[in-house]
């Protein structure tokens, strides 16, 4: 059998869960999971191997209504993904349907879609009722010209199955792009990176989510198999430092055991983690941040 391999780009609205798809697909933690939007930052790339296919996923940031630089800067990397993609799954979360940002998405799948597979993946269908969906699925293909329409439950797996062999099958035939053994394109230093964001950010909630970014500042391998990571916590303000620190620096305690302890099961061996947390009022403005995310500072101008 020849083999095959090709980018797949996972779109839609924050919390759709392509996250949790991804991850499902891929079988191991790549892309952040949290109930926060606009948490996935980077095209984070997971690789999930399917007979003698291999699927590229090229995660998405939410697309959403852009205010900020950084915002901006998101929605055109969602919409960069998708254009160097072979195939797009547009995901609907099943209880919300059509909603004003599924809308706006259909809109542009006009331009990004043409010449390339676009799918649709209705998620989250145990919140709703089998007439409901019937109708959803209606609705959205009489909307857009799909290839195929699933109906899945990231969170459980239903349906993820036959979806990733969906996609393997339509992917172009072609040597496969990574080795087999790798999961993830990006540096093991902005996965790190991002697990400590995750912490903070399902710690901290309403107090600080979108005003503090995570760097891994230094990677030791230790001659005894571990590894020592430096991380540091760029905050917006002084105030907001102690936050991140906590009363007798218990909050950045627990972030750091949490963090610590997910990336050795990530890694599957011990490791050393310190953070430090970083006054930079500019770091939203900073075009370093941004190529260290995976972004174009340039695509924030609005």
């Amino acid at each position: 059998m020849p083999t095959r391999a090709g980018f797949v780009a996972l779109i839609g609205e924050p919390n759709a869960g392509k996250s949790t798809l991804l991850n499902r697909m891929v079988g191991a933690k790549v892309s952040i999971v949290t109930h926060k939007v606009q948490t996935t930052r980077a095209r984070i790339r997971g690789v999930a191997m399917e007979g003698e296919a291999q699927i590229v996923f090229v995660d998405t940031p939410g697309l959403f209504q852009p205010r900020r630089r950084l915002d901006r800067a998101m929605v055109a990397a969602a919409w960069g993904g998708a254009a160097d993609a072979d195939i797009v799954v547009l995901m609907v979360e099943a209880h919300r349907g059509v909603t004003e940002g599924v809308e706006r998405i259909l809109e542009g799948l006009g331009d990004i879609g043409k010449g390339r597979t676009v799918a649709l993946a209705i998620n989250k269908i145990d919140r709703v009722e089998a007439p409901v969906l019937l109708g959803l699925t209606k609705d959205l293909n009489e909307r857009y010209d799909f290839a195929e329409t699933f109906m899945i439950s990231a969170e459980r797996g239903h349906g993820v199955d036959v979806l990733r062999t969906w996609l393997a099958g339509e992917l172009p035939e072609g040597p496969w792009l990574y080795p087999e053994d790798q999961i993830a394109d990006l540096p093991m230093r902005m996965i790190a990176a991002e697990m400590t964001r995750e912490k903070l950010t399902l710690r901290l909630h309403q107090e600080l989510p979108y005003q503090l970014t995570v760097e891994t500042e230094n990677w030791e391998e230790r001659p005894d198999g571990s590894a020592r990571i430096d991380q540091l916590i760029y905050v917006m303000r002084d105030g907001h430092k102690g936050i991140v620190l906590g009363h007798k620096g218990e909050t950045i305690k627990s972030v750091s055991k949490a963090s610590r302890m997910e990336l050795e099961e990530f890694l599957g061996r011990k490791v050393h983690l310190f953070l430090q947390v970083k006054v930079r009022p500019n770091w939203l403005e900073d075009s370093e941040r941004y190529s260290e995310m995976g972004l174009d500072f340039k695509d924030g101008n609005g």
